[in-house]
């Protein structure tokens, strides 16, 4: 990637977990990222690097002012959608229904930052590049392909989206994929979204991201042999070759070999 995501688009993903150092080991182990904890002024921030280039953030959940938080959220990666306007984007989720969680907030020279719960529950990032202006490789081995929201109320979560970025929403054109809704910017689909019936009762709604990777029974395999679990083992569909996996902590994530033709993002 070269530039600055256009508004809407999903540009980085970050995980928040007791034990940071647990995860940086696993997914640089799983997918061939560098990675360290980060310095002490960054708040231990570790941003994840593949081919020299930002991938992906890892960090300890901690509350503010650094104490441990009790009860202790639950390990998950957040999706965050680029904007050129954080705060008037914030005021637009606002109005729209949204809790915001967190921010807006400066990351230093980095860019500005807000976290938030759409009216249907699900959490996600925004974020307003200043120097970083998110994923610097994508769609690769072990890099960002696709991020996904689950969702009980499409509906409700379409308009809501539409209402605060630039952002339309349309059927997929993919043969058996009719009922997956496509999120795009400019014409092109960038995220995608389903119900949550489809998944197993109790499950919350939630943003996923898609890793690509070349072999996804290999990695399937490597995961579970470092302590992950498979929610749903590998199978073949529309897109290509796809399983969701939590890693050893809980946070659920997928992996996929895309079709020729069918790499989304």
């Amino acid at each position: 990637m070269n530039g600055p995501y256009k508004p809407g688009t999903p540009c980085w993903i970050d995980l928040m977990v007791p034990d940071q150092q647990a995860a940086i080991d696993f997914y640089c182990d799983l997918f061939g990222w560098q990675g360290e904890v980060g310095p002490p002024e960054q708040g231990g921030y570790s941003v994840c690097g593949l081919k020299g280039k930002p991938v992906a953030g890892i960090m300890k959940a901690m509350n503010p002012d650094g104490s441990v938080p009790d009860p202790m959220p639950p390990p998950v990666w957040t999706t965050y959608l680029s904007t050129d306007a954080l705060d008037s984007t914030v005021r637009a989720a606002t109005d729209a229904g949204a809790r915001v969680l967190a921010g807006p907030m400066d990351v230093m020279d980095l860019g500005r930052m807000a976290v938030a719960a759409d009216p249907t529950g699900a959490v996600f990032g925004l974020w307003e590049p200043g120097s970083f202006d998110g994923a610097g490789i994508v769609n690769e081995h072990g890099a960002l392909t696709w991020n996904e929201l689950t969702t009980g109320d499409t509906g409700a979560a379409a308009a809501f989206y539409s209402a605060v970025l630039p952002i339309s929403t349309a059927a997929s054109e993919m043969e058996g994929a009719e009922d997956y809704t496509e999120f795009k910017v400019g014409g092109r689909a960038v995220a995608g979204m389903m119900d949550l019936g489809k998944l197993p009762p109790g499950t919350p709604p939630n943003w996923l991201p898609y890793f690509h990777v070349d072999d996804v029974d290999n990695i399937q395999a490597a995961a579970t042999r470092a302590g992950a679990d498979v929610l749903t083992p590998a199978f073949d569909m529309v897109a290509g070759r796809m399983a969701v996996l939590a890693d050893p902590q809980g946070a659920p994530f997928a992996v996929i070999t895309a079709n020729v033709g069918q790499q989304p993002a």
